[in-house]
């Protein structure tokens, strides 16, 4: 089942959650086209959704039983809210605002599954192929046997290396 018929048998969010959006929406002149006579003022540059300004709460645009069979009389023309709403795991996210008003209505959250379909297991075929190091060469690293770290220092610049004991290498003739 896909979200939007998971939508048209929910509905919760309508009763559940004020929806204000800006006055413009309700402005055909402007583009708006949320009916204006649907909307009451909220501020000087808000508007809401009649049933939505206080408690308890329904949409004026919502039919039917809450939970059963709903629809919004104008989800083409619904505000802004409504619109960018998503419906739990929508987009394979949780949401929520969502659960909250599915549970204040006494419906149980959508899962992952529900909204998107079961997900297939699918595990990558990696070939396990012989791997070959090169031989260790930790060692060359190593100061010369008999030698406590201590006891090399560097060179100081300018100055040609000898084969004294303290020398870090011995010095190829």
């Amino acid at each position: 089942m896909g979200a939007t018929d998971l939508c048209l048998s929910c509905g919760a969010c309508c009763v559940h959650f004020r929806v204000s959006f800006h006055w413009s929406e309700a402005e055909p002149e402007l583009g708006g086209a949320v009916p204006a006579a649907l909307t009451e003022p909220l501020d000087n540059f808000h508007l809401v959704m009649r049933g939505t300004a206080a408690r308890p709460v329904r949409c004026i645009a919502l039919e039917g039983e809450v939970g059963s069979c709903v629809r919004c009389t104008i989800y083409a023309d619904r505000p802004s809210p409504c619109r960018e709403f998503p419906v739990a795991w929508e987009a394979g996210m949780p949401n929520p605002r969502c659960d909250q008003a599915r549970a204040a209505c006494g419906l149980r959250p959508l899962t992952r599954e529900e909204v998107m379909g079961p997900f297939p297991v699918i595990l990558p075929s990696v070939p396990q192929l012989p791997v070959e190091l090169p031989a260790a060469t930790g060692g060359l690293l190593l100061p010369p046997a008999g030698l406590a770290p201590g006891d090399c220092q560097p060179q100081p610049p300018g100055e040609p290396p000898d084969a004294s004991p303290t020398s870090p290498l011995p010095v190829a003739a």
